[in-house]
């Protein structure tokens, strides 16, 4: 059981980067970008490439963030510049990048098609094994430890970022982007900015999965957009009266490990992997569901109270 919890709580840190990219997108940008599930197997793709290539697997992590961000760049101008709508926009994007993923991969094997790459004999070069061997702990202690780690540093990076000049540019684009332009300010650069943003952290989070796993897939993104959405759902609802913005990311790296959690024991329970997919689209459904209705639920109370008080009166 403690194992499955570790396990959860590992995986929940590695999403949780994906869930943040959406939410910057989603939440911030308030664009509805399914880029997701194309860009966070491009950043497996590209980091496994890299590791077979024997480079430094951080460096492979870097290269992971900025193939992210060009394929949100494209995402962008596709959207802005040639004004398809942004949810088309994605899928073209995601679409494209199936083949481009196949391409990345067929290059490191030298074959001509190639689904899926292996880090099996390549298990020594991975981040993991590298923390793992510096500090001597377990796979399962490194592993916690480097998504803490990471998860805290992109946490204070986005807190620093969004309160900058560009960032409170992307803030305000999202919430009233005709108020932007009236302003001077350049909102298809803007977001473009986001969604090079957005994706790159997609990206990486899909560079750690790969590494954790030992394998890159190019199926391994469908569904990521409806993880990264159930996490946000589950963060806001408990961090619901959070003012502050950090407290909003930490609620987004919680909701990401309760997710994870949830499925690892799930699944410990005997529920087929098959159903996987159908079991986070009912989460996403009770999360979306329940604080609609309390907050119906509260509103009736008020207006009930409201006709008593009126009643008392008369």
């Amino acid at each position: 059981m403690i194992d499955i919890l570790l396990s959860g709580t590992t995986q929940g840190l590695i999403w949780a980067l994906l869930a943040l990219g959406v939410y910057v997108s989603y939440r911030i940008l308030d664009v509805a970008d399914l880029t997701c599930e194309g860009c966070i197997t491009l950043g497996a793709s590209v980091a496994a490439l890299m590791i077979w290539k024997s480079v430094n697997p951080v460096i492979a992590i870097v290269v992971a963030f900025i193939a992210g961000c060009l394929a949100g760049v494209v995402t962008g101008v596709l959207h802005t510049k040639f004004k398809i709508p942004p949810i088309l926009a994605g899928i073209l994007t995601m679409i494209s990048l199936y083949s481009i993923n196949i391409h990345i991969m067929s290059y490191a094997t030298k074959t001509e098609c190639t689904a899926n790459l292996s880090l099996l004999t390549f298990r020594d070069g991975t981040v993991y094994a590298k923390l793992q061997k510096l500090l001597g702990l377990n796979k399962a202690s490194a592993s916690i430890i480097l998504g803490i780690v990471l998860c805290v540093l992109i946490v204070c990076a986005l807190y620093w970022f969004f309160g900058t000049e560009l960032g409170s540019a992307i803030r305000a684009t999202g919430n009233n982007g005709k108020m932007c332009r009236a302003q001077g300010i350049d909102t298809d650069m803007i977001k473009i900015v986001g969604l090079a943003l957005s994706n790159g952290l997609i990206a990486v989070s899909g560079a750690m999965l790969c590494q954790y796993q030992g394998y890159s897939d190019v199926n391994m993104g469908v569904g990521s957009i409806v993880i990264g959405l159930a996490s946000i759902i589950i963060g806001e609802a408990l961090f619901a009266r959070a003012k502050n913005f950090m407290m909003k990311l930490i609620g987004i790296v919680v909701g990401s490990i309760i997710y994870r959690v949830v499925v690892a024991l799930v699944i410990f329970s005997g529920m087929p992997s098959t159903d996987l997919k159908l079991m986070t689209a009912v989460v996403v459904i009770i999360a979306l569901t329940i604080p609609h209705l309390f907050k119906k639920g509260h509103k009736k109370k008020k207006v009930t109270a409201k006709n008593k008080e009126v009643a008392e009166n008369e």
